[in-house]
């Protein structure tokens, strides 16, 4: 089978260094197709999961950037910088953080946990009168900037290391479970000025998007390996096994009715489980994604969103 044959989605292991759109570039000529989209941009220094839709399933895209991510992540301490990152010159003075004792940054990790407001990063891709936040700021400028509410459902504390090079800092390795939109840039950030001594990110690996994890990726080239072998449906991941939906199975004639994009009856609330206004993979009893559904709890109906099968 050929890659324009294939709907579903590939999980890909983004090298250091490369874009989000570099990798759907590369992967359109690997791949000899245009219909390729990815699931959540990461940012060049960072590596890790991305997921990447082809073909059909590039309509799926909508759904999967919303799904929680996990990282590794180092965060510096000692000093900040302009990005955030160790991309950015460095802002201020350094201050020696290695007084910090483990309890002490355990606790201020605790003031990150649940729902917190972040203010985007003035380099992000945000979006600000049509003009991306990075572009203001390579101009020199900075704006102001709105919060944003995001949840941090789990951050660990995996290392504390100190070094004594000029100028001396304090590493810290996390692992960071968090809603999609979160900047692990600016929690970093966070994370060192809560501390007193400044800090930024110096590593960043996406262990997880959704139900896509970094033990099924592929590098690109082990991709056009399996592209040349002809084992790419092998690797594929459907696209009911890529969202990270509940799931409900329906009957031929339900099918029908959602092919042509009429709602479906359904139970209540309390009976269904679901909460008003959540998204539904809708599938066969083979297990093949038809559609992806919104319970509407008012009408009792699950109204179809996107519709794949035909």
């Amino acid at each position: 089978m050929n890659a324009a044959e294939i709907d579903g989605a590939l999980v890909i292991d983004k090298p250091a260094g490369w874009t989000s759109h570099d990798v759907v570039a590369k992967m359109r000529g690997i791949l000899k197709t245009r219909r390729i989209g990815h699931t959540g941009t990461l940012d060049p220094f960072a590596t890790g999961v991305l997921v990447i839709c082809v073909n059909r399933a590039t309509r799926l895209v909508q759904f999967l950037t919303g799904h929680e991510k996990e990282y590794l992540a180092t965060i510096r301490l000692g000093w900040r910088t302009e990005t955030g990152d160790l991309t950015g010159g460095v802002v201020g003075d350094s201050v020696d953080p290695r007084h910090l004792t483990r309890a002490e940054v355990e606790a201020a990790l605790g003031r990150f946990r649940g729902r917190i407001s972040q203010i985007p990063p003035m380099y992000s891709a945000k979006k600000l009168a049509g003009k991306r936040l990075y572009e203001l700021a390579r101009e020199g400028k900075e704006v102001a900037r709105n919060p944003v509410e995001v949840e941090i459902t789990g951050l660990d504390l995996l290392s504390l290391r100190s070094s004594d090079d000029q100028p001396p800092a304090l590493d810290l390795e996390v692992r960071v479970s968090c809603s999609a939109g979160t900047y692990i840039r600016t929690l970093a950030e966070d994370i060192g000025n809560r501390l007193g001594v400044g800090g930024h990110l110096t590593e960043l690996r996406r262990i997880r998007a959704g139900k896509c994890r970094i033990e099924e990726s592929l590098t690109l080239d082990e991709l056009a390996d399996t592209v040349r072998s002809g084992r790419l449906e092998a690797i594929v991941k459907a696209p009911a096994d890529a969202l990270d939906l509940p799931v409900q199975s329906i009957s031929e004639a339900e099918t029908t009715l959602i092919i042509h994009g009429r709602p479906l009856p359904c139970p209540p609330a309390d009976e269904a489980g679901w909460s008003p206004g959540e998204l539904i993979a809708l599938c066969d009893p083979s297990g093949k994604l038809i559609a992806v559904a919104r319970y509407d709890a008012v009408r009792r109906t699950l109204a179809p969103c996107v519709v794949l099968a035909s």
